[in-house]
C-alpha cells in the first residue's frame, strides 16, 4: 500500500491524459485529478526546442488554471528529436517504421517540458536527455510495431515498455524520458506551501 505523504489543501491537477504521467505522479504520494488541456500543441520546430517545449507545458498549465484558479496545475509535454527532426506521435504503422528506422543505431534527444503553476507561483523548466538505440533490423521494427506500443508515443517508442529492449544507453533523466521529471515535481511539491 502506498501512503499519501503530501497533504495539500489546494486541488492538484495534472493537465494530461497520459497514463504514464499519471503513473509517475502517483509516485510523488499526492492526490490529484487528471484534466487534459484542450490547446493547440504545435511548436516552432525551427526555434529553440527546449524553450518551445517549456512554453508548451506552460500553455497547458495556463489553460487548466483559467478553469480552476484555486488549483495547483502540472503541465508537461515531451518531444523526441533525431538528427534535428522532431518526431511526434506516428500517424500510422508506416510512419512508425520510418521513425524507428531513424532511431536505429543513433543517439537522439528527448525534451520534456514541465510547468507547475498556481496563482501565487510558477515553476517552469525543460529536461533534455539523450537516448542511444542499438541497430534494429527490419524484422525488429516489424515485431516492435506489432506490439501496438508505438501508436501514441512521441518517436514511436516507450522506454519503459518493449522499446526498452532496443535502448543501449541513456544520459539524463529516465523519468523525464518517460514523460515527467519525477524528482523535480517531487521537490516542488515538498515546498508546495509557496503555491
Amino acid at each position: 500500500m502506498i501512503c499519501a505523504i503530501i497533504v495539500c489543501m489546494k486541488e492538484i491537477i495534472l493537465a494530461s491524459r497520459s497514463p504514464r504521467r499519471r503513473e509517475l505522479l502517483e509516485k510523488c504520494g499526492i492526490e490529484f485529478t487528471c484534466i487534459p488541456a484542450d490547446i493547440d500543441e504545435s511548436i516552432d520546430e525551427q526555434g529553440d526546442l527546449a524553450e518551445e517545449i517549456r512554453k508548451l507545458s506552460m500553455r497547458k498549465a495556463d489553460a487548466i488554471l483559467q478553469e480552476y484558479p484555486d488549483a495547483i496545475v502540472i503541465g508537461s509535454d515531451t518531444i523526441v528529436v533525431c538528427e534535428g527532426k522532431v518526431l511526434g506521435k506516428p500517424a500510422n504503422e508506416k510512419d512508425a517504421a520510418e521513425m524507428l528506422g531513424m532511431l536505429s543505431g543513433n543517439t537522439h534527444q528527448v525534451y520534456t517540458g514541465l510547468c507547475i503553476k498556481s496563482r501565487q507561483k510558477t515553476y517552469s523548466t525543460c529536461s533534455v536527455s539523450e537516448v542511444k538505440f542499438v541497430p534494429m533490423t527490419d524484422n525488429d521494427i516489424r515485431e516492435y510495431i506489432a506490439t501496438g506500443e508505438c501508436s501514441d508515443k512521441a518517436g514511436a517508442y516507450a522506454i519503459q515498455g518493449y522499446g526498452g529492449r532496443y535502448i543501449e544507453e541513456i544520459r539524463g533523466d529516465y523519468y523525464a524520458i518517460m514523460g515527467l521529471p519525477l524528482h523535480q515535481v517531487y521537490a516542488e511539491m515538498k515546498n508546495r506551501t509557496a503555491y
